[in-house]
This record gives structure tokens, sequence and C-alpha cells, in this order.
């Protein structure tokens, strides 16, 4: 499966952002997926996790609260909504999925596929 994240851009503290990563080559829904974001010089960090029907989600201490993760099988996409956002939320973000595994967790090393990350910048 190919995945292609996109929605990053430039928001000043408190703004909003909605990431989407869309699925090609295979349906989405054969997959749990997965958010990480990554600063330079820093591991690749977990952010939020989905099921493959939707029905369990995990987030990051950081991000509960603040961000909400969803997927549409119907149209092969996975979003990441960014509310109130801090400029330590700036990052990298990248979407991955994962088969083998009811919902993803925190290892980088599990995932099969990696969109090729968007850049969200906060300013403060």
């Amino acid at each position: 499966v190919q995945l292609q994240a996109s929605g990053g851009g430039l928001v000043q503290a408190g703004g909003s952002l909605r990431l989407s990563c869309a699925a090609s080559g295979r349906t989405v829904s054969t997959y749990a997926m997965t958010w990480f974001r990554q600063v330079p010089g820093k591991e690749r960090e977990f952010v939020a996790a989905i099921s493959r029907t939707g029905g369990t989600i995990y987030y990051a201490r950081s991000a509960e609260g603040r961000f909400t993760i969803s997927r549409d099988n119907a149209k092969n996409t996975v979003y990441l909504q960014l509310n109130s956002l801090k400029p330590e939320d700036t990052a990298v973000y990248y979407c991955a999925s994962v088969a083998s595994q009811v919902i993803g967790g925190s290892r980088v090393a599990d995932y099969d596929y990696w969109g090729q990350g968007t850049l969200v910048t906060v300013s403060s």
C-alpha cells in the first residue's frame, strides 16, 4: 500500500490543522493506522493510533484532549485533527500502517508502510 500524508502547514499557537493520510494500492481497512511525528535529531514519536474498524483508539499523553484520529475506510483515508496547537507540536507528521496488529503501538519497527510525512509548524 502507498500512503500519502497531507494537510501540514504553518499555523499560530492555538490554531488547528487537519492532516490526511490517503492510501492507495490496497484498501486501508486491512490495516491498523497510526500517526507519528518527528523533530530533527529526535526519535520518531507516537501520536495516535486507530484500529482497523475505528473501534479502538489510543493517544499519546501529549495528544490527549487536543488531537483526534479518525478514519473513513470508504475513502481509504485516515485523519488527524490537530486543535489547540502549541509550538512544541512542530514536527514532521507521518502516517503508518500495520497489518499484523489489531491496533498499532509505539514501536516504529512494527509498521509495514509509511507515508512521506507532512510538516506542521506552529509559531508562538
